[in-house]
């Protein structure tokens, strides 16, 4: 089988066993590219799309979709991503989903708020699969109780106000009885605001500076975890976060609360951006409760299996309808 993108800790986390992957890690994937799926057609049985990476616009994708049809490759498509964050105009997204949910055999989500979405929006219905675990928490490493961790760069790009949103957290932190700490990967480093740092010298909050495989430790070492992602239907930080043991507060846009108990929102739409109160209010309520325990690793072990066996039951699935005429 191919599938979209060729490698992605999410991709390989799902893919069953026996399932023997044709294809490479280019990007745009070269199973995006109509020779070489027209020459290659009978290597694969599935295509299985994951929608929100490698994305090509909409006129492109209506014509790969149309080729998948042409050379009889049936699709399974998971959508990771509804919208698409920072777009000044849904369209683009909303057609390019269209485009692939059309043809797809088999549509696959990650909760049932985005499942529900799915069927109003584009008239499919989609299998919800649960998230598995991405992630093993280090035996050896602590957390702070009290410490609050909101990362600033990539994952805040599309917050209109960075400065207002680490404003709200450092008030959260504190009102709630804790401390914040910025966390920056060393590639967002040039791009810092400079208010940033003059806040760490000043004692407001402590700025770390950390590589991107660290990402899963700086996680593990906090009491709460402010994500500052886009309205999305799943994050796969709330799922490192349940496997490591960290509360987490997140947009109440989105499904972020379907994937786990712990997640505390707070108000955050497409439109009005971040409500700074509530994000402060989300802190303090967070911070008095408990920390979690990591998660139990026999059930997040079998979650992963059972999410495997739907796929291969998938796969078999379309595999088996389709025509080789």
């Amino acid at each position: 089988m191919a599938t979209i993108p060729h490698r992605d800790a999410y991709v390989d986390a799902v893919l069953p066993d026996g399932v023997t992957r044709v294809g490479n890690g280019a990007e745009p994937s070269c199973w995006f590219d109509h020779a070489h799926l027209a020459a290659h057609s009978r290597d694969v049985d599935v295509v299985h799309l994951h929608v929100g990476y490698g994305r090509l616009d909409a006129a492109a994708m209506e014509a790969w979709s149309e080729e998948l049809q042409r050379q009889g490759v049936p699709l399974v498509v998971t959508v990771h991503q509804l919208h698409a964050p920072g777009a000044a105009s849904p369209g683009p997204h909303d057609a390019h989903l269209a485009a692939v949910l059309g043809i797809a055999e088999v549509v696959l989500t990650l909760t049932p708020g985005a499942a529900d979405d799915i069927a109003e929006r584009y008239g499919r219905t989609a299998i919800v699969v649960a998230h598995p675990s991405v992630a093993v928490a280090d035996p050896e490493l602590g957390a702070e109780r009290g410490l609050v961790g909101l990362r600033v760069g990539a994952s805040s790009a599309s917050v209109p106000d960075v400065g207002r949103l680490v404003r709200a957290a450092v008030s959260g932190a504190v009102s709630g009885g804790g401390r914040l700490r910025l966390l920056v990967e060393e590639a967002d480093v040039p791009a810092l605001d400079p208010a940033i740092p003059a806040m760490a010298e000043a004692g407001q909050l402590e700025l770390v500076v950390f590589p991107a495989a660290g990402w899963v430790a700086q996680l593990q070492q906090l009491h709460v975890a402010v994500l500052p992602e886009p309205c999305g239907t799943h994050s796969r930080d709330v799922e490192v976060c349940r496997d490591v043991g960290t509360r987490v507060v997140a947009p109440s846009c989105g499904w972020f609360a379907d994937q786990w108990s712990e997640v505390v929102p707070y108000s955050h739409d497409e439109q009005g951006g971040v409500d700074a109160v509530s994000l402060t209010a989300a802190i303090g309520a967070a911070l008095i409760r408990p920390m979690p325990r990591p998660a139990d690793r026999v059930w997040r072990d079998g979650q992963r299996e059972a999410v495997r066996q739907v796929h291969a039951e998938v796969y078999a699935q379309v595999a088996g309808d389709r025509s080789w005429a």
